[in-house]
């Protein structure tokens, strides 16, 4: 009966281990914002870097636009370098997108309709912003920061009711600051209570970087992102790290594809505690608010999942210490029945291999012998 409880406990906690372990990957997975580099390639072969800046030190269009400029020329350097193969002893093709960025900053904005005047949260857009946040459309399409029109914007359903009285708004146009602005699409809000505490609990719009600078508040460019080729281990971190211009004491950069892998949860695991402290003047955009608290949920149910793990590793470890005592052989036995094993195994070996080669000789070589064929040789006309 002892027995039987032990196996039905750690069958158990066996089950109760696989579930953590996959409500830990389903965790990790729900956050799009953080996998633009398995939807940008799905040969693993690109990393997606963040980059968040100190208000007090923001990023400039003129640096972003010298870092740009300076990839091409970085990645092909490296890649040839590389021994031929799927990441090295290649060329960058200039009709090949290598890489992707966007950059925003945060801020407020009012805008106006014929019905209503709405102050709202806003971001500042530029490059291709919405492949790294891919919302769901209600209604219309993205714009990109680099279109040549900067009047183009994006509002979440709650704004649609509160200017027009209904969501199906695509193509209307709201006034910021006096300017024409044309709504090219409408998205739901992401909810839920991670979403909420990370600065989702209100109205947010998505406007040209040229217009929440000129035309409402900004606190400057504190936020960039990137996807681009990774040949090397940490190359693409270390290449944001070392152009992009953010200090390490005014900003944090980071590779979002790798933070919910079982090796980060085990250092978030151990940083637990200071983690959250914070001694830089950086403002963390909801998305990365809500990455950062997904992490810590990974990080707990990967501290679960390890301690449900450990009862049926220590029940295993017991049975067999107890089954090695009580055993009837001893590892000398093991290495003669295993010396046997191969002798007898070499010996088939060479016979057959002896059996072959007589086999093989012609009927003409053995003169006075007359066979029609090699099947009418016998072991006998060997003697």
């Amino acid at each position: 009966m002892k027995r039987l409880i032990l196996l039905i406990s750690g069958g158990c906690s066996l089950v109760v281990f696989l579930v953590l372990l996959l409500a830990a990957r389903a965790v990790g997975h729900s956050q799009d914002s953080q996998r633009m580099a398995e939807r940008w390639s799905d040969q693993g072969d690109v990393a997606q870097i963040s980059c968040f800046v100190s208000v007090n030190a923001p990023l400039s269009e003129d640096s972003i636009q010298e870092f740009e400029h300076s990839i091409d020329d970085a990645l092909q350097e490296v890649m040839t370098a590389q021994p031929a193969g799927p990441l090295g002893g290649e060329t960058v093709s200039e009709s090949a997108r290598q890489w992707v960025d966007a950059y925003s900053a945060s801020g407020r904005i009012v805008l106006s309709s014929d019905r209503a005047t709405l102050e709202a949260n806003a971001y500042g857009i530029g490059g291709d912003f919405f492949l790294f946040h891919p919302f769901r459309l209600v209604s219309g399409s993205y714009f990109s920061g680099n279109d040549l029109m900067q009047d183009h914007c994006v509002i979440d359903e709650d704004a649609a009711w509160q200017l027009f009285g209904s969501n199906d708004v695509v193509g209307q146009v709201v006034t910021v600051g006096g300017i024409p602005h044309i709504i090219t699409g409408v998205i739901e809000r992401p909810k839920g209570r991670l979403e909420e505490a990370a600065g989702l609990s209100e109205t947010v719009v998505y406007v040209s970087l040229q217009t929440l600078t000129e035309l409402g508040s900004s606190t400057g460019i504190s936020h960039y992102e990137i996807v681009m080729p990774n040949p090397i281990q940490d190359f693409a971190l270390n290449y944001v790290k070392d152009n992009l211009g953010a200090s390490e004491e005014d900003g944090e950069i980071l590779e979002n594809d790798s933070r919910y892998s079982f090796l980060s949860s085990l250092k978030t695991i151990r940083a637990f505690g200071t983690r959250s402290m914070n001694g830089k003047a950086i403002i963390y955009p909801y998305w990365e608010n809500v990455a950062r608290g997904c992490e810590d949920i990974v990080a707990l149910l990967t501290f679960w999942y390890l301690l449900f793990l450990l009862y049926p590793i220590l029940l295993l470890l017991v049975w067999f210490i107890r089954w090695w005592r009580h055993k009837g052989w001893t590892l000398k036995d093991v290495f003669h029945w295993g010396k046997d094993k191969l002798e007898r195994w070499a010996e088939k070996q060479r016979a057959a291999r002896g059996s072959g080669e007589r086999r093989r000789f012609p009927p003409f070589a053995f003169p006075g012998k007359k066979r029609e064929s090699d099947s009418d040789w016998e072991d006998d006309d060997w003697n």
